[in-house]
């Protein structure tokens, strides 16, 4: 019946063809050469082309194509790799054709002592059966011997009239051919001989060209079998023995297709496992080195195998250890670690939280270090434990993030409160400065005085730590850092009531020339005055007992320091001099230091205390390092003024 649409019949059919093709499934690339020869199933190249699709499939993969899916393209992938990796080396193919090529010398070898040994007995064979012996076992051991330039590819047995399939299945069929026919009425029986180019078609060619190679071979036999009958033969059993040795020979063309098929397959995907296991390892290599924890993997004999780079600095008191393998056992600093793992391997089992383990060096530093052991195996295998998985972290890394987190939640916590105490705060003001405009007796000035200092001093604790609360990122600006510290150094001065000269309470130190940094002038302020506050309120006062000093190391940092004579600031103290709500004063809110580290890490400045060696005049030193930013224009510059 004539179709009136002319679109629809049409995609109808193809569907259909695609669905028949899919259903027969594979057909010419289930050899082996299917498996290692498919030109564009496992050629090098990209997953997708530039539409987005996936490339195009290979005719036996017609059914797979038509529903791609995430394994399919997960096999390609495999398949590709796992090619180029077969293509690297020596492939199963090449081996089984230096196998089959061998046994074709051997064969070789064979029929020319059949034909002498024949000649011995007294069975003298004939001249072109003997001549066509010795030229095949001539030509089978040449291509024995001969050295090879490069491996057979399996494209060139798919090719019937290339060189590789002539001289190898080419050979056979012509040579055992011709003996059979020639052999005709002999005590010898050459059809043996035929299931070494048929086996080697069906395993190294594709399926077609197999099945053609046992098709010619079968249609030898029944020539034969028919010549034969003409010389007074039975037709009918010479072509019913021609016919079941043909259908054997296509038995064994498929049952060799299959197994080659099958073991081609296994070995791309052991050799795809095997190099998807090498990136595995590689990956998980690179994570290891990559991580903050320690990593040791030791066995029993206290051996370390494997040691990522966090773990060797671990190790050592200063630098990094030697890479693994080596042994923890013989070093007095890693007894306690030796112990430790020996306690380990006793009870296969370790607590989830680790233990502690103090390294103490013979330099007389010391490192506690927090072991969790984790073992290869698990415990209900009822095996022996060859190896454990240390993992090191240092205490004092492990405190300072617990402190960092619970001074992140404090801070968040602490903004909260002080932005909901802004309020009342300045209704208590507002009310205290009516109450102070009533109040006549001094005794109530004095009262409202004291609320005003203390709403004064609330306000500034609010707006302390309002302003090291989270925010938007701040944009670093070149500022002078000559300028702008002579000119905050003056302000201070003035509002400190120091006299600045060559006998002044403040030395300052500035270099002759505009120093571009990154920072922010009032944030640069804030946390110079804190500086300064701080050093002279604990200096002695004399002349030239704080001193300030700011140069340039390099080309990127900027150095800015205030030293003065007061007591060094006790040992104990010192690890807390930047945490918040920390302060040696009853009146002090601990928040000063706190906010100038706040300040500086906003502009990718530091800020440290140092104490300077014995016999210094100036024992406490409290320094920044700031980024040098260069200078869009040269401001004038603001000199001291006595």
């Amino acid at each position: 019946m004539p179709n009136t649409n002319g679109s629809t019949a049409p995609a109808e059919e193809r569907r259909s063809g695609e669905r028949r093709r899919a259903r027969r499934g594979p057909t010419a690339d289930e050899s082996w050469f299917g498996a290692f020869g498919s030109v564009e199933d496992t050629q090098i190249g990209s997953q997708f082309d530039s539409a987005g699709a996936a490339p195009s499939e290979p005719a036996g993969a017609a059914g797979a194509a038509s529903r791609p899916n995430t394994a399919s393209l997960d096999s390609r992938l495999f398949s590709r790799q796992a090619e180029r990796i077969v293509s690297a080396g020596q492939t199963a193919f090449d081996r089984i054709y230096r196998t089959f090529v061998g046994a074709r010398a051997a064969l070789g070898v064979a029929l020319v002592l059949a034909q002498a040994i024949t000649g011995l007995f007294g069975s003298r064979p004939s001249l072109e059966a003997a001549l066509i012996s010795v030229a095949y076992g001539t030509l089978a051991l040449a291509l024995w011997l001969l050295p090879r330039k490069a491996p057979v590819a399996p494209q060139a047995l798919a090719r019937v009239f290339g060189a590789p399939w002539l001289m190898t299945i080419g050979v056979d069929l012509l040579a055992f051919s011709a003996l059979h026919v020639l052999a005709s009425g002999s005590s010898l029986n050459y059809v043996a001989l035929l299931v070494l180019p048929v086996l080697m078609a069906g395993v190294l060619t594709p399926r077609p060209l197999a099945l053609a190679t046992a098709a010619a071979v079968a249609l030898m036999l029944l020539t034969a079998a028919w010549f034969d009958s003409l010389r007074g033969g039975s037709l009918t059993q010479l072509l019913t023995q021609a016919a079941l040795a043909g259908s054997g020979f296509f038995v064994i063309t498929v049952l060799a297709g299959e197994l080659a098929g099958r073991l081609a397959r296994e070995e791309l995907s052991a050799r795809g496992n095997m190099e998807m296991a090498r990136q595995q390892a590689a990956l998980n290599r690179l994570v290891i080195e990559e991580m903050q924890d320690g990593i040791l993997v030791v066995d029993r004999r206290g051996r370390v195998r494997a040691a990522n780079p966090a773990a060797r600095r671990l190790l050592a008191p200063e630098g990094m250890s030697r890479p693994a393998p080596f042994q923890l056992r013989g070093i007095e600093a890693w007894a306690g670690l030796v112990r430790t793992v020996e306690q380990a391997f006793i009870e296969s089992s370790w607590p989830e939280a680790g233990r502690d383990v103090t390294l103490a060096f013979e330099s007389g530093a010391s490192r506690t270090l927090r072991v969790r052991v984790r073992f290869t195996r698990h415990k209900a295998a009822q095996a022996s434990e060859d190896f454990c998985v240390l993992f090191l972290e240092d205490v004092r890394n492990m405190q300072a993030r617990s402190r960092q987190e619970k001074l992140a939640a404090m801070g968040r916590v602490s903004a909260g409160i002080a932005h909901e105490i802004r309020n009342p705060l300045a209704a208590i003001a507002q009310a205290n400065a009516l109450l102070a405009e009533d109040a006549t007796e001094p005794a109530q000035r004095r009262l409202t005085r004291m609320v005003a200092d203390n709403v004064d001093r609330l306000k500034r604790i609010v707006d302390d730590v309002m302003e090291v609360a989270p925010g938007l990122p701040q944009e670093a600006a070149a500022i002078d850092a000559t300028a702008m510290v002579a000119a905050i150094c003056s302000d201070w001065a003035r509002a400190a009531g120091v006299r600045l000269g060559e006998h002044s309470v403040l030395l300052v130190e500035l270099p002759p020339q505009p120093l571009g940094v990154a920072f922010d002038a009032e944030h640069l302020r804030r946390v110079l005055i804190n500086l300064l506050d701080n050093a002279h309120r604990h200096a002695s006062g004399a002349p030239g007992s704080v001193v300030l000093r700011l140069d340039s190391r390099d080309d990127e940092r900027a150095f800015l320091s205030v030293a003065s004579d007061g007591a060094p600031i006790a040992a104990d103290v010192e690890p807390y001099l930047f945490e918040p709500f920390f302060s040696t004063r009853s009146r002090g809110t601990g928040l000063g230091l706190y906010i100038c580290r706040e300040l500086c890490e906003r502009y990718g400045a530091s800020i440290d205390y140092r104490a300077r060696p014995g016999g210094d005049p100036h024992p406490n030193e409290f320094f920044m390092v700031m980024r040098r930013m260069p200078l869009a224009d040269t401001e004038a510059r603001l000199h001291l003024t006595s």
